[in-house]
């Protein structure tokens, strides 16, 4: 094994911002993602001592992102890379004994495709230790004594075809007719979904047999053992027709073949996991949602409710936040979790009795993945400096304690990020943040670009943005909005645009470009706008209501929205949001006007997309490029072969970037340059 040795005292930052040195430091570039590294997943051992997670980087002669498995000391100084190789690793699982780090990975063994296999954590090569051929791994979970491991697996439509012996070719299949029967038939990446569940499995360790616990028509997620290895807690829609409704609940089981599940929860709407266990095995811990029509605006609170029954108690009822990653304090007496708060999300806690929540961490970051163990509490931080990494949370401060970024941080020069506040056309209070070029001159005007986050569900937060300190990089001002819609201002500023789409958010997105450049640095006379997904949808709103933005960039988006019911997996949104266009065919023509109004739009427009994208498909991208250009409006349509929703294929990644900042410097900068060329088949 490669060891990294890291000094703590490096390592120990102070939020909300990494110290940039004085020295003159270059300007970001695109293929300086080449370089960043994604770190996840931080698994604490039983002592507490070690954090083991996984840190990703690209792989550019491959184009491929590969993910290894890293572990760190408490005080951070030893780090650890524990796998190498060109397959991936992902899912550490520590071994309560703390022997053994279990993950999955695709790597060669005995059995093709993605496996669990086995690290002895004192050295030596893993092992495979699982071999299925007929099912899919999603979760793996150790038992409190070690031997077992707790599997959420879901059968194959076809197993895989059997290792080819030397000297054998194997026979290509022909493929089968997709049948189909079911209400939401269909979703980003898993593709058209047929009728295999997840379930939960039991696997014995020493001798390599798998029993079944449960064997319903519903689907098993976040399973969890109890504290002593009876009982095993997990969440599941047990509905009559499950595609019909948000309604999940928290069951529990008895961690043996055939056991009869028993539910605990009844709030009607959506009941979810990350499930946390109180120490001493009479409480579980969830999240409870609000009323299932709020699919897409969900808020969540912390609630707990006893193992064996019982009315539950929500412990955040009165904060109108979302909170995230729950975790009981040793002695059970409270729970630590996080929470999106206005552009931040930072751990909190709460008593097991209820009252107020306490925030553990001033600053302004974004914080996620928190795990609690032993008296140690490790999560992951970013801030608008740095993407995120391991930090230790003592007491009422945070510790960096990996640096897999510093390297790269310590050479480019970034652009500082500040808040903004303002108020919309109806006298609501919205915030933002505005990004300003590296080497920022006061006084001086800058082309600006609106940068619309997607969701509508989610809010751009004090973390590293790599698109941004680009954008920056290359002489923009970035604003970010928190349109209605958006987390981190409580229930009803998210619920608000509930079956109105493209209206308080259009009104929000454009009060923010007034209020930059009134602020004198923003040149009005060279705005740009786009987004992706939810942001591309907006975009298009925003560029038929408004003929400011000389130039925009709609990724992942859709505007003709009626053309959307049934094309993507919105579905149950759709008819409990809306419902259906022949219930409400004005309604639907409203929420489509930038389609129907395209003669409008006169702003350039680029568009893009994956053709595998099932969430937003490519038609919607297809649909306005069509429009624009029947119009003669300038526009370009970019399709990216074999992409989903979020791309994985860095050279397309890339690409994306490139095509940003040609679109973008067309329009905006003097001189022109052209955008690249679409790379021929030839070239692909």
């Amino acid at each position: 094994m490669r060891t990294l040795i890291l000094l703590s005292a490096a390592l120990a930052v102070s939020l909300p911002s990494l110290a940039q040195s004085a020295a003159a430091k270059r300007s970001l570039t695109v293929d300086d993602m080449y370089r960043l590294h994604d770190v996840a997943d931080p698994q604490l051992s039983p002592d507490g001592k070690w954090v083991a997670y996984t840190a990703s980087s690209i792989d550019k002669e491959g184009d491929k992102k590969l993910s290894h498995l890293w572990m760190t000391s408490w005080d951070g100084s030893q780090n650890v890379e524990l796998t190498f190789g060109s397959e991936s690793e992902s899912s550490p699982r520590w071994s309560p004994d703390g022997k053994y780090i279990s993950f999955v990975s695709s790597r060669p063994g005995k059995t093709k495709g993605s496996q669990i296999w086995l690290m002895d954590r004192r050295g030596g090569e893993a092992r495979q230790l699982t071999h299925f051929n007929d099912y899919t791994i999603s979760e793996h979970e150790w038992s409190p004594d070690s031997k077992k491991l707790l599997l959420v697996l879901q059968q194959k439509l076809e197993p895989d075809a059997a290792d080819v012996k030397p000297g054998e070719v194997e026979k290509p299949k022909p493929p089968k007719p997709i049948v189909i029967d079911r209400y939401h038939f269909k979703e980003d990446i898993v593709g058209y979904l047929g009728p295999k569940h997840n379930h939960i499995y039991l696997f014995d360790i020493a001798t390599e047999k798998l029993e079944q616990v449960t064997n319903d028509e519903f689907d098993e997620t976040d399973a969890v053992w109890s504290p002593d290895g009876d009982r095993i807690a997990f969440i599941s829609n047990q509905e009559k027709d499950p595609d019909r409704s948000e309604n999940t609940d928290v069951f529990v089981v008895q961690a043996r073949p055939g056991a009869a599940a028993h539910k605990l929860t009844t709030n009607p709407g959506p009941d979810r996991g990350r499930l946390a266990w109180s120490p001493d095995g009479k409480l579980i811990a969830y999240l409870q949602g609000i009323e299932q029509k709020y699919s897409a605006y969900q808020i969540e609170r912390l609630a707990v409710v006893p193992a064996d029954g019982g009315p539950s108690r929500l412990l955040t009822g009165r904060f109108d936040r979302g909170v995230s990653f729950p975790a009981f304090s040793d002695d059970g007496r409270s729970l630590l979790f996080v929470t999106a708060d206005d552009q931040s999300e930072y751990p909190a806690k709460v008593s097991l009795k209820g009252g107020s929540v306490e925030r553990l961490v001033p600053g302004k970051f974004v914080a996620s993945h928190l795990v609690s163990k032993a008296g140690h509490t490790a999560l992951l931080v970013s801030n608008d400096d740095a993407p995120e990494e391991v930090f230790a949370l003592d007491g009422a401060s945070l510790r960096k304690i990996t640096g897999h970024n510093d390297a790269l941080l310590s050479e480019v020069r970034l652009g500082a990020v500040e808040d903004i506040s303002f108020k919309s056309k109806d006298g609501t209070e919205v915030h933002g943040l505005l990004t300003k070029p590296a080497g920022f001159e006061a006084g001086k005007k800058y082309p600006t670009l609106l940068r619309i986050h997607g969701g509508p569900n989610g809010q751009d937060g004090h973390e590293f943005r790599f698109d941004n300190q680009l954008f920056a990089a290359n002489g923009y001002l970035v604003i970010n909005v928190n349109y209605r819609g958006s987390s981190g201002r409580g229930e009803d500023y998210q619920k608000t645009i509930f079956a109105d789409w493209g209206d308080k958010e259009v009104a929000d997105l454009l009060a923010a470009v007034d209020h930059v450049v009134s602020m004198g640095s923003a040149d009005p006379e060279r705005l740009g706008i786009g987004g992706w997904s939810y942001g591309g949808i907006l975009t298009d709103y925003t560029i038929a209501s408004d003929q400011r933005f000389k130039a925009a960039i709609s990724g992942a988006g859709s505007a003709d929205q009626i053309s959307m019911y049934g094309l993507d997996e919105y579905v149950f949104q759709y008819d409990n949001e809306l419902g259906p266009p022949w219930k409400n065919l004005n309604g639907w023509l409203k929420v489509s006007y930038p389609f129907f109004h395209a003669d409008r739009i006169h702003t350039p427009t680029l568009f893009m997309g994956g053709d595998k994208d099932f969430n937003v498909p490519l038609a919607g991208g297809e649909q306005m490029y069509q429009a624009l250009k029947t119009l003669r409006v300038p526009t370009e349509l970019i399709i990216y072969p074999g992409e989903f929703h979020g791309f994985k294929r860095p050279s397309f990644i890339h690409d994306r970037y490139e095509r940003y900042l040609a679109w973008y410097a067309k329009y905006l900068k003097q001189p022109a340059s052209a955008p690249p060329q679409l790379p021929t088949e030839a070239t692909r």
